[in-house]
Parts: C-alpha cells; structure tokens; sequence
C-alpha cells in the first residue's frame, strides 16, 4: 500500500513536470558546397522554333550565292568573283578571329557597347564544351539575325556578281562562325592544318605591343585563380587550378 501510494506520488510528479516542459521549434538548416553544374544542353531559344527557322537563317546567304552565279554565267565573268569570294573568306577568317581575341583580353562586364559579350565570352571559358552540346541553330541564330539584316538589302539592290560573291562568301563565314568555334572546341589533333596566324605568334606579338604601348594586360597572361569543375563530354569532372 505504501509502496503503491509512494509510486503514484512519484508517477503524477513526473507527469506534472513534463507538463510544464517548455515546447520550442528546432530549426534545421542544410547547406551545401555543391555548384550547381550548367546545363550542357540549355537553349536560348525553343528547339522547334530553331528548326523552323534555320532554312530563313541562309535564305539571305544563298540568294546573294545563287545571284554571283547566274550574274556570272550571263556577264561569263568567272575570275572575279571568285577571287572576291576568296578574300570575303580570308577578312571574316581575321575579322572573327582578331574581334574574338580583343573580347577575349581587355574589358569587362562594365565595358560600354561590349560589356555583355565580354561576360558571356568569360562564362564560355569557364565551360567551354557546352557549346559542342547545343544545336548548331542556337549557335548560329543571334549572328543569322544580323547578317540576315545586312544582307537582305544587298540582295535586292545589286546585281553585280563580284560583290554578291564578296558579300555571300564574307556573311556565310561570319554566319557560320560560331558553329566553327564549336568544332575548334575539339582536340588539337582535331584542328584544321593550317593555323597561320596563331603559329606564327601574331596575337601574342599585338598584345606585347599592346602591354608596351598602353599598360593593358591581356587575361591570357594570367592563369586561372578559380578552381573550375564541370562535366565533360558526359563522363568524369575535372578541375583545372592556378
């Protein structure tokens, strides 16, 4: 009787301090040092509207082609088209490749007029093999916009095949050029073999004299201070470390 009695005590007292225990909320934050990996794949515009419009894309290019050849077969100039064709080649090859360079080296997000390419040229070295991911439409659509823009005019305003061949050869290249730098994206081993410029140093001797000239600094000559982790060609992640 008394051991029960003491053990009901004991029991109500347990229960009355839980009673009285105060509630509260535990909150539980979960962080991570995971970087999220880009999307290899991602799209600037829908996939079916870029199909639909990548026959437009060339309309422009083709028409001033197709207008240099029968201009050619009816005037039997073949000469000189082809050779404005050559050099067409030849001054989009440079234009590109020294306009990529410039954007590439100098300048930053803040800079007037370039400022947003200049950023987006940084975040393409920072993956550079996402391009290889993307359809060839979505490489090429912002600059087809342009020369379909530029080109348009020509087409219905001249008729002389010497510079149609210029202007067909030239805006097809330049057109086209980032689906080259796509491709270029691939192993040394992979690239075309006639390199001219870079092998004979000629960027690096306009940024010597550019550093001399004007105190800029190229990024090329800096290595990387940030670890840059990615998946690359589907399979395992590398880092590349200053």
């Amino acid at each position: 009787m008394s051991i029960a009695f003491h053990h009901k005590l004991f029991h109500s007292s347990v229960l009355h301090e839980r009673a009285h225990v105060p509630r509260g909320r535990v909150y539980c934050l979960a962080a991570t040092t995971v970087k999220p990996r880009p999307d290899p794949t991602g799209l600037a515009v829908e996939p079916r509207l870029l199909t639909a419009l990548a026959p437009l894309m060339c309309t422009a290019v083709l028409v001033a082609l197709a207008k240099s050849v029968v201009a050619s077969c009816e005037s039997h100039v073949w000469a000189e088209p082809i050779l404005a064709g050559a050099v067409g080649y030849v001054l989009a090859d440079l234009g590109s490749g020294v306009y990529h360079w410039g954007i590439d080296n100098y300048g930053d997000a803040s800079t007037p007029v370039f400022g947003t390419q200049i950023e987006a040229f940084q975040g393409h070295h920072k993956w550079p093999w996402t391009i290889t991911r993307r359809q060839g439409a979505n490489n090429l659509h912002a600059l087809a916009c342009a020369v379909v823009f530029v080109v348009g005019p020509i087409d219905f305003i001249c008729k002389d095949p010497t510079m149609l061949g210029f202007v067909a050869v030239c805006s097809g290249c330049i057109m086209f050029s980032q689906q080259f730098h796509s491709w270029a994206q691939s192993t040394k081993s992979k690239l075309p073999p006639l390199v001219f410029l870079d092998d004979r140093k000629v960027f690096e001797a306009l940024e010597m004299v550019l550093f001399f000239k004007f105190g800029l600094r190229p990024r090329s000559w800096s290595e990387p201070s940030s670890k840059r982790t990615g998946d690359v060609e589907g399979e395992d992640l590398y880092q590349l470390e200053a």
